[in-house]
């Protein structure tokens, strides 16, 4: 392999991995000697020096790692200050809903009225906060129980779950309706 591909297979490696990668499992990666590839490694953190790049390679105890340059965390850190906000689906929306109104409440409640599987929609409201583990139903398999956190109350505009708009009587019987024909129609087909 030529020497521009294997400084681009060092550096995919790095990038991928984040954290250090020790000599020899680089080498084995890029079918390469350890002496070699240290030379390799070498040559690509002197020329990052030397273009004054954001981006460097450290060599930590026979490791190496690919970070950010520390006269660039001033920039770093003013952007992880303005963290952009989530977008949240329609079946995020839904699958949020649904917890709101319910909670606590299991995944096999959530997916019988949705009708479908919703684990990534559970995940997501958990990454972001707004839904979190209240613990575990006290049934067989010991399901958990998801709730809806202090994040979710904040993005919402609420102080209290008692504060969500409740469902209007009529609207939610023709809500039954539709949803019940729905699922007749899919059992016709």
């Amino acid at each position: 392999m030529e020497i521009k591909k294997l400084e681009a297979a060092i550096e995919a490696i790095l990038f991928t991995m984040g954290n250090s990668v020790e000599l020899a499992q680089i080498a084995d990666a890029v079918q390469q000697d350890k002496e070699t590839t240290r030379k390799i490694l070498q040559n690509m953190m002197d020329r990052y020096q030397q273009e004054d790049r954001g981006i460097q390679i450290i060599e930590l105890e026979q490791s190496y790692q690919m970070c950010s340059k520390k006269e660039y965390y001033e920039c770093l850190i003013r952007l992880a200050m303005h963290p952009k906000k989530p977008a949240l689906t329609d079946v995020m929306l839904e699958t949020l809903s649904i917890i709101a109104y319910k909670q606590p409440v299991t995944k096999a409640e959530i997916e019988k009225i949705r009708g479908v599987k919703c684990d990534h929609a559970i995940n997501k409201l958990v990454e972001y906060e707004l839904v979190r583990e209240l613990g575990r139903l006290d049934a067989p398999g010991r399901p958990i129980l998801f709730g809806t956190t202090e994040e979710f109350l904040r993005c919402f505009g609420v102080q209290g779950l008692e504060e969500l708009p409740s469902v209007d009587p009529v609207r939610l019987e023709d809500f039954k309706a539709e949803a019940e024909e729905e699922i007749q129609l899919r059992l016709d087909v």
